[in-house]
């Protein structure tokens, strides 16, 4: 496998605006879920300057509050201050409808939802079997929010960004070159102080737990020297545009499809769940270093018309064993996902941030 001599990936806090749009769309796929374990959801959310857009078809049997489930979640993500330009309070628009019943045909019958491919990904580079970088810059916007949240750093504001970047020799990560974080905070204080405390309490501390460090000359925050005013009052948000973001830091290839806001008969959510795990056991198992499992399916039709392993030249068994492993592994078909991982049940706002992978809480992350 090509790995770069540097590379970088990114990740965003939980109450960056497109991420604001994620949990609100997968709060309301959880909510028909809870009630209606055969709802077929796909949500999009758009969110602004005072105003928030949620559009797209839902087919239920639950009863569900749209506007209220939106509110509880700008409210659980901290904007509660009309000052900020966006909040709790602001502006509802709903265009909702039902799934079209031509498409409703084809997943009736356990078909996919959709046509489309999807890839999953594994390596050896860290615990979690993920690439470095973006576990890395998850660990800095998880714990961005943990520092406000728990008002250790009390002066931070929703929203935030960061950035790692990786410096690899003999296609293993050896130093880290660069750190950026981008976060809003309170008028009265210093960048300086921000700064300061952002590599004392976070930056070290995550480097150290995955064995490294970097210098604070090397951690960049807020890289214009000013940014107080965050979130949808200065950046629109939309469901499902940050799918780098989401998968593998831009590490890997990534499929054509969004997560947030689909139920699981949308393949390009489940069949990256199951594209995922197939590759984190391949490696697990230790029959290769790298593994990308890709899938791609057909609109009504329940099994794949594409299922391929790629080890990059690093697996340790015959190809064909591989193979053999992966189709004993995981019945691949639309249903066989759903029912390997309970895919009907409410467990998706918390995928919608800090990646879809790499989070053993999920059943898609589970060695078998």
């Amino acid at each position: 496998m090509f790995t770069p001599h540097i590379f970088t990936s990114e990740s965003v806090c939980a109450g960056h605006p497109d991420k604001i749009c994620d949990q609100i769309s997968d709060a309301i796929l959880d909510a028909a879920l809870s009630k209606d374990p055969a709802s077929r959801v796909a949500v999009e959310t758009l969110v602004t300057a005072g105003r928030v857009v949620i559009a797209g078809e839902i087919t239920t049997k639950a009863k569900l509050g749209l506007e209220k489930i939106a509110r509880q979640e700008i409210r659980r993500l901290g904007y509660i201050k009309p000052e900020w330009g966006f909040d709790d309070q602001s502006e509802i628009l709903i265009l909702v409808h039902q799934q079209s019943p031509e498409i409703a045909t084809g997943v009736n019958g356990d078909g996919a939802g959709d046509q489309g491919m999807m890839f999953g990904f594994a390596c050896q580079e860290t615990p979690e079997l993920m690439p470095l970088p973006i576990m890395l810059a998850h660990g800095l916007t998880a714990g961005l929010d943990q520092l406000r949240e728990s008002g250790k750093i009390p002066y931070l504001r929703p929203d935030g960004k960061s950035q790692v970047t990786v410096r690899y020799e003999n296609n293993q990560p050896k130093a880290i070159e660069t750190v950026v974080i981008a976060v809003p905070h309170d008028e009265e204080v210093k960048l300086k102080e921000v700064k300061q405390e952002l590599y004392q309490q976070l930056v070290e501390p995550l480097l150290y737990r995955y064995g490294y460090q970097v210098s604070e000359k090397r951690l960049i925050v807020n890289g214009t020297g000013v940014w107080h005013r965050g979130g949808p009052a200065s950046d629109t948000g939309v469901t499902g545009r940050k799918i780098i973001v989401d998968s593998y830091g831009g590490y890997a290839r990534v499929g054509g499809g969004a997560f947030s806001g689909k139920d699981a008969t949308k393949v390009d959510r489940s069949g990256a769940y199951a594209a995922r795990f197939l590759a984190k056991n391949i490696v697990a198992k230790g029959l290769a270093e790298y593994a990308e499992v890709a899938l791609a399916y057909s609109i009504g039709k329940a099994q794949p018309i594409m299922k391929n392993v790629e080890t990059f030249g690093t697996n340790t068994v015959e190809p064909k064993l591989i193979h053999d492993f992966v189709d004993n592994l995981l019945d691949t078909s639309v249903h066989g996902i759903i029912k390997a991982f309970d895919l009907q049940k409410p467990i998706f706002r918390p995928t919608a941030a800090y990646g879809h992978f790499g989070r053993e809480d999920f059943a898609w992350e589970k060695i078998k």
